[in-house]
């Protein structure tokens, strides 16, 4: 009989084994139905509409991508929490949650497996994007690392939305309380630091106070990116919100 010092050896492996295919489970999943695509044709339709017709990229004339990355906080507002949303409510509601658990893997593994496989659809999104940048550079001369950080901040933004969708996940059984959960969340953080609501701050906050708050909102840190500025502060805003979603869901899946 081998001692427990003797038996650990192996079960790492088996366990990096383990929480790679929750990985391909939980990103298999999402293509398993025609609603991923359809998700994927919706967020590339609204990306691009809001990039010409609202934010009047063509007309701008500039050769930059800027416009574009300014309404990514909304879309990930409202995409994130929509491909978040079965990250444990449906592993719930299909009684599925223990088995999973069965699996030789910590709690923690199981959820940032998942967590990833989300993230890396949500990438995917992003990438179906990617002829625009290209129709950009047909048409002039773009600084190519300024895009680049574009898509960096935007696939940091989606991660900080996932993590708030992943919380929701965890409280309930239900997909659609947990993406109307997630969703209210994010639009609040989209809202910080909007000039509209920004107004409506001054003067019932203080100046410092508004400022502070102002720093909060998705869009203040993903501005630096979209500029081709990799801004470390703005960086670790959204890597905790993405990983203090992830560690309280944990946190709340283990307890239950």
């Amino acid at each position: 009989m081998s001692s427990p010092a003797e038996a650990t050896p192996s079960a790492r492996p088996a366990g990096r084994a383990a929480f790679v295919a929750i990985v391909r489970r939980e990103f298999a999943g999402y293509f398993r139905t025609p609603l991923a695509y359809v998700f994927l044709a919706v967020f590339n339709a609204f990306a691009m509409s809001l990039a010409f017709f609202v934010g009047n990229l063509y007309e701008a004339g500039t050769a930059n991508l800027d416009r574009f990355f300014l309404y990514h906080p909304w879309l990930w507002a409202f995409l994130a929490p929509a491909a978040g949303a079965r990250l444990w409510a449906e592993e719930r509601r299909q009684g599925t949650l223990e088995l999973l658990l069965t699996w030789p893997v910590t709690v923690w593994q199981a959820a940032l497996g998942k967590f990833l496989a989300a993230w890396l659809f949500l990438a995917c999104a992003l990438f179906v994007t990617l002829p625009i940048a290209f129709t950009v550079g047909y048409l002039g001369r773009p600084d190519w690392g300024v895009i680049a950080c574009g898509y960096v901040g935007s696939l940091l933004c989606a991660g900080a939305c996932l993590g708030l969708a992943a919380l929701a996940s965890a409280v309930t059984r239900s997909q659609v309380i947990a993406f109307v959960t997630g969703f209210l969340a994010c639009f609040v953080l989209v809202l910080l630091g909007y000039g509209v609501f920004d107004g409506l701050l001054v003067g019932v906050l203080s100046d410092e106070t508004v400022d502070a708050v102002r720093r909060l909102g998705l869009w203040r840190n993903l501005e630096p990116f979209t500029l081709g500025i990799f801004d470390v502060p703005a960086a670790g805003y959204f890597l905790s919100l993405a990983f203090a979603g992830l560690g309280l869901s944990t946190l709340v899946v283990d307890r239950r």
